[in-house]
């Protein structure tokens, strides 16, 4: 196995975005081997790597892991960005789970009809300003610290930026009435190894296109439609 952590995956966000994002923010370079055809899925069935035939799947310290949750919580607390003791992990684990729900209302997005997506697009805005970003702005308003737990850097930290920066574009003024979100996400994007991560030319993906939804669907066999939430 590569001394660096490999990525099997589609060139597109899905699931692997987070983890590309969480090594970014550790720092890490990484290796990505890109699905392109059923054939290289296949390969990867027939060998064994993915224990419930499914991708993410990250090669990373002689293990290859699948299921994105455990990988995330592997590098997190690897890399020293699962707090310093169970409560701050805890915490942390609350706080991911709520952008991970949020975000999971975009994933399925490129996927949709156009009609489809309209309808989603406020959908994801109306939970993301009633239910989810009041909750990360009191918990910042509350104890006026830099960061989600501890006031350290953390899991929480990268995976809040990322899902702020993905209902931003369904709708770029989504902050407009979260002043500490705004200077959070400020903050955060400050960050070296962040900013070097959002800069042009990063392994990090666009806006998923039609391109990738049809490699996707190809490679998966995925011959139904996606519906709205």
């Amino acid at each position: 196995m590569s001394a660096k952590p490999k990525l099997y995956y589609f060139d597109g966000r899905g699931k692997m975005e987070s983890i590309r994002w969480l090594l970014a923010a550790a720092g890490v370079e990484f290796e990505e081997e890109f699905l392109e055809t059923r054939d290289q899925y296949e390969k990867l069935l027939q060998g064994g790597s993915l224990l419930f035939q499914q991708v993410p799947m990250v090669e990373i310290d002689g293990m290859r892991m699948v299921q994105t949750r455990a990988i995330l919580s592997y590098i997190a607390a690897k890399y020293n960005l699962y707090g310093k003791d169970l409560k701050e992990r805890a915490l942390i684990d609350m706080y991911v789970g709520g952008t991970d729900d949020l975000m999971g209302f975009i994933l399925m997005f490129p996927f949709l009809s156009a009609e489809d997506k309209e309808k989603q697009r406020a959908f994801i805005v109306q939970k993301a300003t009633s239910r989810y970003f009041p909750v990360y702005e009191k918990v910042l308003k509350d104890h006026g610290q830099d960061f989600l737990v501890g006031n350290n850097f953390s899991w929480a930290d990268v995976h809040l930026l990322e899902a702020i920066l993905m209902v931003e574009e369904k709708k770029a003024d989504v902050l407009s009435g979260f002043p500490q979100l705004q200077a959070f996400k400020a903050r955060i994007s400050s960050i070296p190894a962040i900013k070097k991560f959002l800069e042009p030319g990063s392994q990090r993906k666009p806006v998923p296109d039609d391109k990738y939804v049809e490699t996707v669907r190809r490679v998966l066999r995925m011959y139904y439609d996606v519906k709205a939430n």
